[in-house]
């Protein structure tokens, strides 16, 4: 079986800082892509960020100049290194994995007081 296993989730103050982190475990292999997505209560699932193999990133708007994705492919691991966040970016985050499979993990809540 294929998991993927985030952490890093949890509650903190308007303009604070998280850090995400996702890690694959089993029989995965040819991951081309991984990303975060996140869903906020009454919302459809949205893009957060993604990066391919090659480094290539790209972020949904909102989140453009506060978050970095970055990755250590090697590992089967993905981060998200989340700042000056907002109350409006609280939601279960999910990590992604790209390949011959898709792969996600079970979501991490981030809650953001105001």
């Amino acid at each position: 079986q294929v998991q993927l296993a985030e952490s890093g989730g949890g509650l903190v103050q308007a303009g604070g800082s998280l850090r995400l982190s996702c890690v694959g475990s089993g029989s995965i292999f040819s991951i081309v892509a991984m990303g975060w997505y996140r869903q906020a209560p009454g919302k459809q699932r949205e893009l957060v960020a993604i990066i391919t193999s090659g480094s290539t990133t790209t972020y949904t708007d909102s989140v453009k100049g506060r978050f970095t994705i970055s990755r250590d492919s090697a590992k089967n691991t993905v981060y998200l290194q989340m700042n000056s966040l907002r109350p409006e970016d609280t939601a279960v985050y999910y990590c992604k994995m790209i390949g011959p499979r898709t792969y996600w993990g079970q979501g991490t809540q981030v809650t953001v007081s105001s």
